[in-house]
């Protein structure tokens, strides 16, 4: 009995020295031997070891042998394809929201597993089997970067198909937001309208007025929907007129960052939540539209004020946010169209100058008495009357012209504050 104990630390000794690597081979190794039921208790674990993979170690797992191997398992029958689903599903979503590739997949047998299989259900004339194909088409996109037009043709309206579903059942939902998902790994192509403009307006429109999708499916369907547009500017007016995306970001923004634990300790923050991941993408969305002057409208002074709610309510726990709203900043700046009075309204100014006027961290333990802080509060409160007397003075077009040169200054300002924070023992 005692060597049987000791047999068991043993084992337990070795597990823990595992790298998640050698776990996750292990772990997949043992499927085969594995009933329908245990193997899918294995793949949770499996993909629990995945989100817990830093980069390299992601990449030294995913190769084209890993999935040789999966793709042996499957036809060997070791592994049932739902089973594989719910694995291959899990790493596609990962790889998505970690901006990385399984640049393996592309070149491996299962990727010429799922191609088959997906003209052969396309080619059956009865009894197609709509699930099935479904799962073929968010496990290929979800891997994939590149698409023939006849791909496109094909995965497109399946995933949007799926994607229409309107339960409210969490399971639904997550498979909404899945089909979402890898309908967004198309954004480097051009496809035409008739594929898919109707029903990515129907899905948005719907759910603004009913709510049915997960907060990172509704984003994913925006993503998807002005990826096309930069590749076909007709749909201006639907994005910005029809579907309202400059309202709908705002909404999404200020809802998104009321619900982020800000004050969470940085132990606490190292796997970022859903919201934290939905507020990245759709700064990095905003960005790009900044970028190229698309989204111009009455309703683009929400945008702005959002971004200053998220710079006050992140830049003291999560300098990363901090960065990508002072870059905004200074985008809209650079706009030509933008209007003074919506950077005013919007609070971005306000947001700067508090931000250029508050005290480091060094200064805090300095400036603990009162009167200090008043003096501060006075100065920034100087800088503001300023800018409103050279608005006066000068007029809003010359404003507009200065203001790329004034971001900039505040831009250098506010990242000397953060680099002098940065080195101080806690």
């Amino acid at each position: 009995m005692i060597k049987d104990f000791r047999a068991i630390d043993k084992s337990i000794d070795k597990f823990k020295k595992m790298t998640l690597k050698e776990h996750f081979s292990e772990f997949l190794h043992e499927l085969g031997r594995c009933d329908e039921n245990a193997q899918r208790q294995k793949i949770l674990e499996m993909n629990e070891i995945i989100d817990e993979m830093e980069e390299e170690e992601f990449k030294s797992v995913f190769t084209k042998e890993m999935f040789n191997k999966m793709d042996e398992m499957i036809k060997e029958g070791e592994v049932k394809i739902e089973n594989a689903f719910y694995l291959l599903k899990h790493l596609g979503y990962c790889i998505f929201l970690k901006d990385m590739w399984a640049f393996g997949f592309w070149y491996s047998s299962l990727n010429k597993r799922f191609e088959k299989m997906i003209i052969d259900e396309c080619e059956k004339k009865e009894e197609k089997n709509d699930r099935l194909l479904v799962d073929l088409c968010e496990c290929y996109a979800s891997f994939r970067s590149n698409f023939s037009k006849e791909w496109i043709s094909i995965i497109v309206p399946c995933l949007l198909k799926a994607a229409s579903r309107k339960e409210e059942s969490k399971e639904v939902q997550k498979d909404v937001e899945m089909a979402l998902l890898a309908l967004c790994n198309t954004k480097y192509y051009l496809i035409e309208q008739e594929l898919y403009v109707n029903e990515i307006k129907e899905i948005i429109k719907y759910h603004q007025e009913h709510h049915n999708l997960t907060q990172l499916a509704y984003q994913y369907a925006w993503e998807f929907l002005i990826n096309r547009l930069f590749c076909d500017t007709s749909l201006e007016d639907v994005v910005v007129n029809e579907l309202h995306f400059s309202r709908e970001a705002a909404r999404e923004l200020e809802e998104l960052t009321r619900r982020v634990e800000w004050k969470r300790k940085k132990e606490e923050r190292r796997k970022e939540t859903k919201e934290e991941l939905a507020i990245t993408r759709w700064l990095d969305l905003l960005c790009c539209n900044f970028l190229y002057r698309l989204l111009m409208n009455e309703e683009y002074s929400g945008i702005i004020q959002s971004i200053a709610l998220l710079f006050r309510a992140s830049r003291d726990n999560y300098s990363k946010f901090g960065y990508s709203c002072f870059d905004l900043f200074e985008r809209m700046a650079i706009f030509r169209g933008l209007k003074v009075e919506d950077l005013l309204k919007g609070g971005a100014i306000d947001a700067v100058l508090e931000e250029i006027q508050r005290p480091t961290l060094n200064d805090k333990m300095r400036l603990k008495e009162k009167k200090k802080d008043e003096m501060e509060e006075e100065k920034r409160k100087k800088i503001k009357r300023k800018i409103f007397e050279r608005m006066e003075e000068e007029g809003y077009e010359d404003i507009i012209e200065s203001f790329y040169e004034r971001f900039e200054f505040f831009n250098r300002q506010y990242y000397r504050k953060l680099s002098e924070t940065k080195y101080i023992a806690p």
